[in-house]
């Protein structure tokens, strides 16, 4: 670690210190590199005062959960896992283009009731300064709970928080980004238990064929001619580099098998790649 990393990162520890104050802080935490920094110097400064907190839902691929798992003990936290219920909100689930206010509304409720249960302690969670700019409905539910944002007060960035987590070996510094499940449906598209299943097990056979960082989309294709029936497509985005491991043999044929096993009629590879624009 340079001594500027070293620096910053105690500035971050001590600023941890002081918003739990003489109390416990509650890190709500997805597994992700910038939460899991958070999460490590929590730990660092506040030892069992820090309290890492992951809400468990079908929004959430079961390896997701795991690996949150995993990576809260190696960082010597206390963990909780609490079940998320945002699916039984007919607001989330209607995707009208909120989706993910509401999503992190039933987050950081949770976290507000373990928070109560530790005398108040301070929410905190892992929102970067690049999270700052764009459309970001979550942030709004995140002040209406008074969640605070450590890693904005401190300026980091995506780079550098990857950089910070690579210097103290935290094993996440090069996991790829992670949204819920539900952001795999465009606005307009309803969210189901049943629709969030099916693409969490395409999302699987990408993961076993070693894909790093992919999304599978929903779309829903309204039926053209009288007595047809709608199409569920499936298209995969892939980051441009893993672009051409879709070919190499045997590969294409079990991603394809595995959307026709969960019911897709079209199974498409997005040639413009993860990120290129929006879903």
């Amino acid at each position: 670690m340079t001594p500027m990393q070293a620096e910053r990162h105690s500035a971050l520890v001590r600023l941890l210190i002081a918003m739990a104050g003489d109390g416990e802080l509650v890190v709500t935490f997805s597994g992700g590199v910038d939460s899991a920094l958070v999460l490590a110097a929590a730990v660092s400064g506040l030892g069992d005062r820090a309290v890492a907190l992951t809400a468990v839902s079908p929004t959430l691929p079961i390896e997701e959960t795991e690996a949150a798992i995993a990576l809260a003990r190696e960082l010597g936290a206390r963990h909780e896992l609490v079940d998320a219920h945002e699916l039984d909100n007919e607001a989330y689930a209607a995707n009208t283009g909120d989706r993910c206010y509401h999503c992190k509304t039933e987050l950081f409720s949770l976290a507000a009731q373990a928070a109560r249960a530790r005398g108040g302690a301070p929410v905190v969670d892992g929102t970067i300064v690049d999270d700052l700019s764009g459309h970001r409905p979550g942030l709004k539910a995140a002040q209406e709970h008074g969640v605070r944002h450590p890693l904005v007060e401190a300026g980091y960035t995506k780079q550098e928080v990857r950089e910070t987590a690579r210097a103290l070996g935290i094993r996440a510094w090069d996991k790829p980004s992670f949204a819920c499940l539900g952001s795999r449906f465009a606005p307009g598209t309803r969210v189901t238990l049943d629709r969030l299943l099916r693409i969490a097990r395409v999302e699987t056979t990408l993961r076993q064929e070693g894909f790093r960082q992919f999304r599978v989309r929903f779309h829903a294709l309204p039926a053209t001619l009288p007595g047809a029936v709608d199409e569920e497509h499936a298209r995969i985005e892939l980051d441009p580099s893993e672009i051409p491991k879709m070919v190499e043999p045997g590969v294409r044929e079990r991603v394809v098998n595995a959307g026709r096993a969960q019911g897709f009629r079209r199974i498409s590879l997005d040639l413009e790649g993860y990120g290129a624009r929006p879903a």
